[in-house]
């Protein structure tokens, strides 16, 4: 009986567990059912979009960079194919022995890699970094061969920047180059390893309508991360194309005229408009080396020239006016009422200020001078008088109204202000009071003073023009069109006028007609002699030294046999043609000695040239430069 009693127990137990069991079993299962019910069913959409996801990657496409165009459409900055190797650090695995791979394949410095290292750092690692840019085919296929060894390589094409007039607009224009670590926003398309941002001129100034809006690729990847094949495509926005107002043909001219000089620049301004025309900037440098990879061999040598080919000297160049001021000087003593046209001063060759001599150019003395003689013959003692009479304060008043000692507003970046002092400039500077003898030495453009050619530029500009012209590099009506009726006023803006006498305008633009076309004016060797085309100008020399009077006394040497830093600089600011005043020119030639000698010359030069060239740029040009049938091609020049 016991032993019935206790197999009857063990089956209950054994019914009971085997109950329990059969009923977590269903439960599991149940369980398992609803999860697959559940994923499967309710978040089907979800994973379906997860893992379409992971099959699909969208990946952003840096947007076609916009043109740079002259005014006739001649193509200053194009775009050019570009095959490039790139990496995917994710992807990879060992960075190091990859690039070394990639080492034994194609030519790869230190440089390269350590670059590469840097760039993977400061970017997501599902970011493509950029190897090396600029492969032949030859480098592209031995990569293509291995890449399914090279794990996270790819060959990419893309656009690179090209500039086919290299260094002839290379200031205005600007380059491109690599964003920079501290140039990161957050912003994807930065990141891109094609992408380029505009690092100076033009390419910088209007970067933002340069850029244009990104794309994107919907590409369809593997396990491994590599792509098969592209589904889908949105190129994105292409950049704008900016239109400048240099006229490529003259530029041409100006660049070739100043390169016989060590350091030099010419630039030349539509008055009416405010246009420039020229920008020239000598010595130069190619901004193709930016994009095709800059050395720093290269690098060092840019930058450690002392004649500066990295800086436009234009609106960088800030030099000492010297003469070329004197019809700002001159200008202020009429419209203050100090002095008329027929205000004569004495000129003996020196003037006494207490203890001080001060020296006139002309050693001898230049005799008795109305206002027309002494900007005709550039009179020191002459302007020494007027600066008296003004004060300095009364000489920055009108040199700021002239934009002399203040950025000017061109549209291009870095222009540099330049120095027009005052007394209370001088305490507030240096802690003590003006001294008369400084105001002498503004008189005739030398002591503090300083402007840069475009200041220059501008300054007689608003002269002849009597309104306050602002210049400008970018023309936003576009392209001159062939057979479109001439307008002498197209494209000029309301600048507002500067409300200055016609008649004290007159008599200092008949000093400076003087200066080129009576004999004994300064520059009158430099004169335009053809018909129609006089131009009207004013000479300087600007000391970059002081002259001890120990020199004076035992006799200076030759300008020519000074180091050529320790030489004055050359000066001179031109309008033309005389009596309807169309272009204005400023040249500095830095160190060239004498302002009538070397810088007068190159403004005839160029002066005359823009003059024949008037029809062309109211029409597309015919000589000098015309534009081949495809765009993209650079220019030829012809005889």
């Amino acid at each position: 009986m016991m032993r019935e009693e206790r197999d009857q127990t063990r089956e209950r137990v054994l019914t009971r567990r085997a109950a329990m069991l059969a009923g977590g079993e269903v439960a599991l299962v149940g369980a398992l059912a609803g999860r697959m019910y559940f994923l499967q069913v309710v978040e089907a959409k979800k994973y379906e979009t997860m893992a379409e996801e992971n099959r699909i990657s969208v990946r952003l496409l840096a947007p076609r960079r916009g043109g740079i165009l002259d005014r006739f459409g001649i193509r200053l900055a194009i775009n050019q194919q570009n095959y490039r190797v790139v990496l995917v650090a994710e992807q990879a695995g060992d960075i190091d022995s990859t690039l070394n791979a990639i080492g034994t394949l194609i030519p790869l410095s230190d440089t390269d890699k350590h670059k590469v290292l840097r760039d993977i750092k400061h970017r997501h690692p599902f970011v493509p970094v950029i190897v090396r840019e600029n492969l032949t085919w030859d480098e592209v296929s031995r990569i293509e061969v291995n890449v399914p060894e090279l794990p996270g390589v790819n060959i990419d094409v893309g656009l690179s920047r090209a500039y086919p007039f290299a260094d002839l607009a290379s200031h205005a224009v600007g380059y491109v180059a690599p964003v920079s670590e501290q140039e990161l926003t957050g912003d994807p398309l930065l990141e891109l390893p094609d992408f380029r941002i505009g690092k100076s001129g033009i390419e910088k100034s209007e970067d933002g309508n340069l850029r244009g809006v990104a794309g994107s690729s919907q590409v369809e990847v593997n396990a491994l991360g590599r792509i098969v094949r592209e589904i889908g495509r949105d190129d994105g926005t292409p950049g704008e194309d900016i239109v400048l107002t240099l006229d490529m043909a003259l530029q041409d001219y100006a660049q070739h005229r100043i390169a016989s000089e060590e350091a030099a620049t010419c630039l030349v301004m539509d008055t009416i408009t405010g246009e420039v025309l020229v920008m020239a900037s000598h010595p130069s440098y190619d901004p193709n080396v930016f994009t095709k990879g800059l050395t720093q061999a290269v690098w060092d040598g840019l930058n450690n020239d002392p004649h500066g080919p990295l800086y436009n000297k234009t609106i960088q160049g800030v030099y000492p006016p010297g003469s070329t001021f004197k019809p700002c000087v001159a200008l202020a003593a009429l419209e203050n009422g100090l002095i008329t046209p027929e205000f004569q001063v004495t000129c003996t060759g020196s003037t006494k200020l207490g203890d001080t001599e001060f020296h006139c150019w002309w050693h001898t003395g230049h005799g008795t001078l109305d206002l027309h003689g002494g900007i005709k013959n550039s009179c020191d003692i002459y302007f020494y008088e007027l600066a008296k009479l003004l004060g300095v304060d009364r000489i920055a008043q009108m040199a700021h109204r002239l934009g002399i000692g203040q950025p000017v507003g061109i549209d291009i970046p870095n222009e540099r202000p330049g120095l027009m002092p005052t007394r209370a400039w001088k305490q507030k500077r240096y802690g003590v009071a003006w001294q008369n003898g400084e105001t002498y030495n503004i008189g005739i453009g030398q002591g503090y003073i300083t402007a840069t050619p475009l200041q220059l530029a501008t300054m007689l500009t608003r002269i002849v023009t009597n309104r306050v012209i602002v210049p400008r590099l970018v023309r936003p009506n576009g392209l001159i069109r062939p057979n479109v009726p001439f307008d002498p006023n197209a494209g000029s803006r309301d600048f507002g006028g500067m409300g200055l006498q016609p008649a004290h305008i007159a008599a200092v633009l008949g000093g400076m007609n003087a200066v080129c076309n009576e004999e004994g004016g300064t520059a009158y060797a430099a004169r335009i002699t053809e018909d129609g085309m006089l131009m009207g100008g004013k000479s300087g020399s600007a000391q970059v030294r002081h002259i001890t009077m120990a020199e004076r006394e035992h006799g200076l040497r030759k300008p020519d046999e000074l180091p050529w830093k320790d030489r004055d600089h050359a000066l001179f600011i031109a309008f033309a043609p005389v009596g309807d005043p169309r272009y204005v020119c400023s040249v500095v030639v830095e160190h060239g000695i004498g302002g009538s000698k070397y810088a007068a010359p190159i403004a005839r030069d160029v002066l005359r040239e823009c003059q024949k060239r008037d029809p062309a740029r109211r029409y597309p040009p015919e000589a000098a430069i015309v534009a081949t049938a495809d765009p993209q091609t650079p220019p030829v020049r012809q005889p």
